[in-house]
C-alpha cells in the first residue's frame, strides 16, 4: 500500500479503512466525489489536500479499482443502514417532542412558531 516514492504520501489502512496518511480522509470520502464526477482539483481543495496527497489517492484508487470499489460498496451499505436506523429513531423522538406542551413562559413563541409552520406548509 505504500507509494513507490517514500517522499509521497501513502495510503494506509486504519480502523476507518483506506486512509490518506497523515489525514482522516478515507478513500471512500474521495470516492463519493469521484462517483459524483467532481474534478480532482475540487476534491483536493475540499479536503485541503496537497497535490501529492490527492495524486496518491487517485493513483491508488486507479491501481486497485476492483478492491476499492468493493470496499466502497460495503461502506455505502453500512452508511445507508445507519441512516435508516437514526431516521427511524429520530422519527419516534420527534413525534414525542411534537406532543409536548410548550415550556412555561414560552406560549407566545409557541403560537408564533405554529403560525409560521402553517405558512410554510401553504407555500410548499
Amino acid at each position: 500500500m505504500a507509494s513507490a516514492d517514500n517522499q509521497q504520501p501513502n495510503i494506509i489502512r486504519t480502523e476507518r479503512g483506506l486512509t490518506i496518511s497523515g489525514t482522516r480522509i478515507t478513500l471512500y470520502d474521495v470516492m463519493d466525489y469521484l462517483t459524483a464526477h467532481y474534478p480532482p482539483t475540487f476534491i483536493r481543495a475540499l479536503f485541503d489536500l496537497t497535490d501529492e496527497q490527492i495524486n496518491a489517492a487517485l493513483s491508488y484508487i486507479e491501481a486497485n479499482r476492483p478492491d476499492v470499489e468493493a470496499e466502497y460498496q460495503i461502506v455505502l451499505k453500512q452508511a445507508e443502514e445507519n441512516r435508516q436506523y437514526w431516521q427511524e429513531r429520530n422519527r419516534e423522538h420527534a413525534a414525542r417532542v411534537a406532543t409536548m406542551p410548550p415550556k412555561p413562559g414560552r406560549e407566545t413563541l409557541w403560537v408564533k412558531l405554529q403560525q409560521q409552520k402553517a405558512r410554510h406548509q401553504l407555500e410548499a
